[in-house]
């Protein structure tokens, strides 16, 4: 699907991940993209984006992803200003809470679970989110589709949308991450279902691994970890930019070939 006069929403799009692809929609001709975040830095965002390329393209949109409201009014507002269904959603916002899953509390001489409260904390941010916004999306362009008449997508019609989940290296499973890795390995079902149920109406969702992205979100790991503990792993022998994981999904949205996750992991091995 071509992403050039297309309508996209992009979330936790203030930095990192988020910021680039934002950004390379927007150079690749986005009609309008809503630009969501958490964080009212999502307006100068905005702002920065529209300076790049030069016209008024990306939407601020401050508040919580979790919210069926928000959701449903970031859809409704960008359909009204791009006078058109949104038919790219990239939903990248994502949290850490990273812990042992049992961890021994030697002063009470007693083994502690991982706190329940974080886990339905990252699976609402880092699952149930991308998955809502995605089938959000989907859910729009079958309306239209049966207010047209449209009933079952054929090959010759265009792609009708296209989703793309944010999955992790850490999907294969992580120590200290119980609940992001499940949460990023469930994203692959997720994907799968959505891509199959959507293909009957025209729309693909696909997803995304990265490995170690240089972004806010590494930046919470201890000071060294990277080189120390990391580095040796990753054939590439870096951390990843996340301008090169923009460029990924952008191939995705573009290339209706591709069904499966992609591993943008830079070589990365498992680590034990």
């Amino acid at each position: 699907m071509q992403i050039h006069d297309k309508v996209a929403v992009v979330t936790g799009a203030s930095s990192g991940i988020g910021l680039a692809i934002a950004t390379q929609l927007a150079e690749k001709g986005a009609r309008a993209i809503g630009v969501v975040d958490i964080s009212a830095h999502c307006q100068a965002t905005a702002a920065a984006i529209n300076r790049q390329v030069g016209g008024e393209v990306a939407q601020p949109f401050c508040g919580d992803v979790r919210a069926a409201e928000f959701r449903a009014e970031v859809f409704a507002q960008m359909e009204k200003i791009g006078g058109e269904v949104v038919r790219i959603c990239v939903p990248a916002a994502g949290i850490l809470r990273d812990a042992l899953a049992v961890k021994m509390n030697h002063d009470r001489g007693q083994a502690e679970l991982y706190a329940e409260s974080l886990f339905r904390e990252v699976l609402a941010v880092n699952l149930l989110h991308p998955v809502y916004w995605a089938m959000q999306m989907m859910a729009r362009i079958i309306e239209q589709r049966a207010a047209q008449n449209l009933k079952k997508w054929q090959p010759s019609e265009p792609i009708q949308g296209c989703s793309v989940l944010l999955g992790s290296v850490s999907s294969r499973g992580n120590r200290g991450q119980i609940s992001y890795a499940c949460a990023k390995a469930a994203l692959n079902a997720a994907a799968k279902t959505l891509h199959i149920e959507g293909m009957y109406h025209g729309m693909q969702s696909k997803v995304v691994h990265p490995g170690v992205v240089n972004t806010p979100m590494s930046a919470q790991l201890p000071a060294g970890h990277f080189e120390t503990h990391m580095k040796s792993l990753v054939a590439l022998g870096r951390m990843i930019e996340p301008q090169e994981i923009a460029a990924a999904v952008c191939l995705l949205i573009e290339n209706p070939a591709i069904s499966g996750p992609l591993w943008a992991d830079a070589g990365m091995q498992p680590m034990a």
